[in-house]
C-alpha cells in the first residue's frame, strides 16, 4: 500500500533533523501560560503586573530579528546551533532567578533564541522539500511544535503532585543543550543551505529589498497580519490556562485535560491545513481559519456562563476549535510567507514578520494590563482581542498573491 505524502515527506532525514529541533521550542512557547498562575504566587504578582511582565518579555522578538537574519548571512545550521545553545543558557538563568527583573532578563535570552529557531525552520523545511510537500511539511512542523505544547502540559501537572516547583519546566527547557556540541559539528551545517557556497548576498542589499517593490507590499501584509493574528492567539495562548483554573474555577488537573485534550483534537488542524492549501490555496486557507479563530476565543473566553455546570464541555469544544483554526492558519500563512521572497531574503523576511508578531504580542500583553481592571476582567479583554484575527484573514485575501503549485525560486518571479 503506497504511503500518502504527508506521510512519505518523514523519509527526509534533514525534515526530520527539524521537526526534532522544533519539539522543544514548542515546550519553550507553551511554559509561561502554563506556569502563569504559579508565577503569580511565586513573585508576589496580580494578574495585570504579570501581564506587564509578560508583555516586557515579548520585546525578545528583536533579538529573534536579529538572530533570525544571520540565517542570511551565515547559514541555516549555524544560527541553529546558536540559537539552541542561548534558549538553554537563557531556561537555565531564569530556572535559577528568584527576583522579576533577572527572571525577565533571562526569559527575554530564551524566548528571542526560541523566536529564531520557530521563525528560521520553516524557511529549512521550505528548501528541503519539493513544491508539492511544502505545505505538508509545514504541517508537520506545527505537529513538532504542537508535542512539545502538548509535553509542556502533561508536565505541570505531574511536577504539582510531586511537589516540585514550576521552575522544573525550565530546567527540562534547557536539556536540548545536550544536541549543541553535535550541531557545531560540519556534518550538521553542510546539511542546509550556507551563503559561501550558493553566491553570497550582501545583508544591506538584502534586507533593504524587502521595502521595494515587489516586495515592500508583500512584507507589509505579512507584518501586519502577523499583529493582528498574534495579538490575537498569542495573547489567549498565554492566558488560557489562567482563564480555566482563575476565572472559570476548574482545578489545576482537570484545565490541564482541557487544554491537552483540545491541544490533540487541535493536531488535525495542520493535515487539514495542509491539504486545504494545496486544494483551495494557501489565501483561502488562512481566510477561513482566521476567521474561525476569532469566533472561537470570543467564545471561550467570554464563557461559560456563570455556574453553568458543563464548563469542562464547553471550554473543551472552544479551545478545540481555536487550536484546530490557529494551526491550519498558521500552515497557510507560513507556507505563502516562505514561498513569495526569494533564498537570499527569505529568512530576513521571516525575521521581520517575526518581529511584527513580537509588536502584537507586546500589543496584546498591554492592552491586557490597560484594561482588565476596567472592562470585565482578564477573560473578557482577551475574548475581545480574539477578534482582531478577523483583520488577518481580509489582509491576505485583498493583498497576498496565491503561490500555489510554484516552484520555490519562481514564486516570486512568475507572480
Amino acid at each position: 500500500m503506497a504511503m500518502s505524502p504527508q506521510i512519505r515527506i518523514l523519509k527526509n532525514l534533514r525534515l526530520l533533523q527539524i521537526l526534532a529541533l522544533l519539539v522543544p521550542q514548542g515546550f519553550i512557547i507553551t511554559l509561561n501560560g502554563i506556569a502563569a498562575p504559579w508565577m503569580l504566587k511565586d513573585f508576589n504578582l496580580s494578574a495585570s503586573q504579570l501581564a506587564r511582565v509578560f508583555a516586557c518579555i515579548a520585546i525578545s522578538g528583536v533579538g529573534a530579528l536579529l538572530l533570525t537574519r544571520l540565517f542570511d548571512v551565515v547559514g541555516r545550521g549555524r544560527v541553529l546551533s546558536w540559537s539552541l545553545f542561548v534558549s538553554a543558557a537563557g531556561a537555565i538563568g531564569a530556572a535559577l532567578s528568584r527576583t522579576v527583573l533577572p527572571f525577565a532578563l533571562f526569559e527575554i535570552a530564551l524566548l528571542a533564541a526560541t523566536g529564531a529557531i520557530v521563525a528560521g525552520a520553516p524557511v529549512v523545511i521550505a528548501e528541503v522539500l519539493a513544491a508539492p510537500e511544502r505545505a505538508a511539511g509545514q504541517a508537520w512542523g506545527g505537529i513538532a511544535l504542537g508535542a512539545g505544547a502538548g509535553a509542556c502540559m502533561f508536565a505541570m501537572p505531574i511536577l504539582l503532585r510531586l511537589g516540585l516547583s514550576w521552575r522544573f519546566l525550565l530546567w527540562l527547557a534547557a536539556l536540548p543543550i545536550v544536541a549543541v556540541p553535535w550541531m557545531l559539528t560540519e556534518s550538521w551545517q553542510s546539511q542546509f543551505w550556507l551563503p559561501i557556497e550558493h553566491g553570497s548576498v550582501m545583508p544591506r542589499e538584502s534586507a533593504a529589498s524587502l521595502i521595494r517593490p515587489p516586495h515592500r507590499q508583500r512584507a507589509l501584509t505579512f507584518m501586519i497580519s502577523n499583529i493582528f493574528s498574534s495579538v490575537a492567539i498569542a495573547t489567549a495562548k498565554s492566558w488560557s490556562y489562567f482563564h480555566c483554573v482563575s476565572n472559570v474555577g476548574l482545578t489545576p488537573g482537570v484545565s490541564s485535560a482541557i487544554l491537552i485534550l483540545s491541544g490533540g483534537i487541535a493536531l488535525a488542524g495542520f493535515p487539514i491545513g495542509a491539504s486545504l492549501c494545496e486544494r483551495i490555496g494557501r489565501v483561502g486557507t488562512v481566510a477561513i481559519f482566521a476567521t474561525l479563530v476569532a469566533l472561537s476565543l470570543a467564545f471561550s473566553f467570554w464563557g461559560p456562563p456563570r455556574n453553568y455546570i458543563h464548563s469542562f464541555l464547553w471550554l473543551l469544544a472552544g479551545f478545540s476549535v481555536f487550536g484546530l483554526a490557529m494551526n491550519a492558519t498558521t500552515v497557510g500563512g507560513t507556507t505563502a510567507a516562505t514561498e513569495l521572497f526569494p533564498t537570499g531574503m527569505r529568512a530576513t523576511a521571516a525575521g521581520a514578520i517575526a518581529i511584527a508578531g513580537t509588536v502584537g504580542r507586546v500589543a496584546g500583553q498591554s492592552l491586557v494590563a490597560l484594561l482588565a481592571a476596567r472592562i470585565g476582567g482578564v477573560s473578557f479583554v482577551v475574548g475581545l482581542l480574539g477578534l482582531s484575527a478577523i483583520g488577518t484573514s481580509i489582509l491576505f485575501i485583498a493583498f497576498v498573491d496565491e503561490s500555489r503549485g510554484l516552484a520555490l525560486e519562481s514564486a516570486t518571479a512568475a507572480i
